[in-house]
């Protein structure tokens, strides 16, 4: 008998864009996205960053069929060492978290929210493409504002925590169009959105980081570059390709899709 839920496949290769390194590959992300019979989705993602220290990071984000974060687990390694495995729990007035970390050690973290959370930043790229569902597609193209976005680390390379951490200056997304996206793994139809730290808060909203605070640097919040993600217009949101420019100077695409 076959399974009620479907599974979708792919791998994403990390590129730099930088002087001298054009193209070398710097990275890559393995992916599988199960949709529920309900309408509930689970996202399983490997991501590995080559560029020392070299990051792996084991994800497993569940969303219902609203697209809310229901649950999720993290594995962190840096240099090939430990650096934090969590566990974390959403309910429609908090997030929980249970954590063992080299710097914290076992610790258990609750944060109550008002109303559910929308979205749970989780650093690979194709979980990127799935926080790009919180645009309302209804409403005229520009730029919609999301203040209280909640991630495990806020560290640009996911490379620090995990553990719950709330977005100091939170985010912007722009919908630039629809377009067509041809990339390693074939031609698509595509949604092109920018995503932006909100350039427009004039200070970190008070006591909004839970954790250890990531230190000022150009890898700090509210200095991430300008990132341009396209990813497939047909509900599933699987990341196509991304550019971030400024210092990272790196690049995104499909190399693999098996539906």
């Amino acid at each position: 008998m076959a399974m009620p839920h479907k599974t979708t496949r792919g791998t994403i290769q990390y590129t730099s864009r930088k002087p001298g390194r054009e193209g070398v590959e710097r990275g890559r992300e393995h992916f599988a996205i199960t949709l529920h019979g309900d309408g509930a989705r689970t996202l399983r993602a490997q991501c590995e960053i080559d560029d020392p220290p070299p990051v792996l990071r084991d994800v497993t984000l569940s969303f219902n069929a609203a697209w809310q974060p229901l649950d999720c687990f993290v594995r962190l390694t840096v240099a090939d060492k430990l650096v934090g495995s969590s566990w974390f729990r959403f309910t429609a007035h908090s997030i929980e978290c249970e954590a063992n970390t080299v710097l914290e050690g076992r610790i258990s973290q609750r944060v109550a929210l008002a109303s559910p959370a929308i979205g749970f930043g989780t650093h690979p790229i194709q979980a990127d493409a799935m926080l790009c569902r919180m645009y309302d597609l209804s409403k005229d193209p520009g730029w919609q504002s999301f203040g209280e976005l909640y991630m495990c680390s806020l560290d640009h390379r996911g490379a620090t925590g995990p553990l719950i951490f709330r977005h100091p200056i939170g985010v912007q997304l722009r919908f630039i169009g629809r377009e067509t996206a041809s990339v390693g793994a074939g031609t698509f139809a595509a949604l092109h959105f920018q995503i932006a730290e909100n350039a427009n808060a004039a200070a970190a909203i008070a006591g909004a980081t839970v954790g250890h605070e990531v230190k000022d640097t150009a890898n700090a919040p509210g200095k991430h570059p300008p990132y341009d993600l396209w990813c497939t217009a047909d509900g599933d949101y699987v990341m196509l390709k991304a550019e971030v420019t400024g210092y990272m100077m790196t690049a995104y695409q499909l190399i693999t899709l098996e539906r």
